[in-house]
C-alpha cells in the first residue's frame, strides 16, 4: 500500500517534497520512508554526492539503503569533474521532470541549501558577459593574500553573502565579487529576489533540527566512524586517481582537511579535529541559510525523535491519500 500526497484543488501545480536540515541530522533515514509511503523518489541534494568514489566522506547512502527506493544524482559524475549550481540544476530539473512524467512524487534530500533553492524556485542563473580579467584578478589576490583576504573584500559590498558564504569557497566568493563588479548589486539581492518567485511546484519543505549540543555530538562521533571505516584510503585512492586539492570534489569536508596531513603540512589529530569543527560550522551556516526559507515546516528531533515519528507529521502536512493504492 503506497499513499500519494493529495494536490490542492485551487493549485493545480504538481507537487514536490523536500527534506532537509543540517548534517547528520537524519535526513536520509527519513527520505526512504517516505519515498517508500508515497511512491516517491529521492533527488539527492549534496554537492559531494554527486561523485563516485566519494563515498565515506560525503555519509553518501548505502548501495543496500538506495535499494529500498530510488534514489537520483549520485554517483553521476567523475571526481575531476567541476559541478556547480547551475549544472546541478539542470540535471536535478531534468531527473524532478522525469519522476513526475511516470506519476510519482519527487523528494528532493539534502543539506546544500543552494541547490535546494535553486530547484524549488527555478533560479534563474543566465550569465552577464564574462570579464575574464577581472576574474584572474581576483584569483591571483586570493592566491597572493589568501582565501580569508578575500572573503574580506565581501563585507562591505555583500554582507549577506559575506557571512553565509564559506571563506574557503573561493568560487562562490569569486562569482559574489564579479556579480557586484558587474552589475552593482549583491548576488544575495538577486538570489533573495529569484527567492522571492513563487514555485513552479506545489512544495512541501520540512527542515529538520536538533539539539545543538546532541547534534555536534552525532558530528563528533560520525567523523570518528568515517576515519574507522577508511576515510584515509578513500582520499588517497582520489589523489592517486588524479585530483588536486583545486578540484570542486576535493573542496568537501573530510577530504579537504585530510589533503594537508597527506603531503605532511599537519599531523593526523589535528586533520581530524579541522574536520569536526568545520563540519560543526557546516551545520551552523546550514541551519542559518534555511531559516530563510518562508514556507518551510521546521520539525525538531526532540520533539519527534524517532523516524516513524517524523514520518507521521510529514503525512498529516502533505495530507497523503490513504485511500489510494499504487
Amino acid at each position: 500500500m503506497k499513499t500519494n500526497p493529495k494536490i490542492d484543488s485551487n493549485n493545480k501545480k504538481a507537487p514536490l517534497i523536500v527534506i532537509a536540515g543540517p548534517t547528520a541530522v537524519g535526513k536520509s533515514d527519513l527520505a526512504i520512508a517516505l519515498a517508500r509511503e508515497i511512491n516517491g523518489e529521492i533527488v539527492s541534494c549534496d554537492s559531494m554526492q554527486v561523485y563516485r568514489g566519494m563515498d565515506i566522506g560525503s555519509a553518501k547512502v548505502s548501495k543496500e539503503e538506495q535499494a529500498l527506493a530510488v534514489h537520483h544524482l549520485i554517483d553521476v559524475l567523475d571526481p575531476k569533474e567541476p559541478c556547480d549550481v547551475h549544472r546541478f540544476k539542470e540535471m536535478a530539473k531534468a531527473c524532478v521532470l522525469d519522476i513526475q512524467s511516470r506519476g510519482k512524487t519527487p523528494i528532493l534530500c539534502g543539506g546544500t541549501g543552494f541547490y535546494i533553492q535553486s530547484i524549488v524556485y527555478d533560479i534563474d542563473f543566465t550569465e552577464q558577459s564574462e570579464d575574464t580579467s577581472y576574474r584572474k584578478a581576483l584569483e591571483e589576490y586570493g592566491r597572493i593574500n589568501g582565501a580569508e583576504k578575500l572573503h574580506e573584500r565581501l563585507k562591505e559590498i555583500d554582507p549577506v553573502s559575506y557571512e553565509t558564504i564559506h571563506p574557503n569557497n573561493q568560487k562562490r566568493v569569486i562569482r559574489a565579487l564579479e556579480f557586484y563588479h558587474k552589475s552593482g548589486k549583491p548576488i544575495s539581492s538577486h538570489n533573495e529576489e529569484e527567492h522571492q518567485k513563487a514555485s513552479p511546484y506545489d512544495t512541501k519543505f520540512f527542515v529538520l533540527t536538533d539539539d545543538r549540543g546532541l547534534l555536534y555530538d552525532r558530528i563528533n562521533k560520525r567523523v570518528d566512524l568515517m576515519m574507522e571505516e577508511g576515510l584515509l584510503d578513500e582520499v588517497k585512492s582520489l589523489l592517486d586517481y588524479g585530483c588536486q586539492a583545486n578540484m570542486t570534489s576535493m573542496q568537501g569536508i573530510g577530504y579537504k582537511q585530510l589533503i594537508p596531513y597527506l603531503s605532511g603540512e599537519i599531523s593526523l589529530e589535528q586533520a581530524i579535529y579541522d574536520i569536526k569543527i568545520e563540519s560543526r560550522h557546516y551545520a551552523k551556516r546550514q541551519l542559518t541559510w534555511f531559516r530563510r526559507e518562508r514556507d518551510a515546516i521546521w520539525l525538531d528531533r526532540q520533539e519527534y525523535p524517532k523516524t516513524e515519528d517524523l514520518l507521521k507529521r510529514i503525512l498529516i502536512e502533505i495530507g497523503s491519500n490513504e485511500n489510494e493504492c499504487k
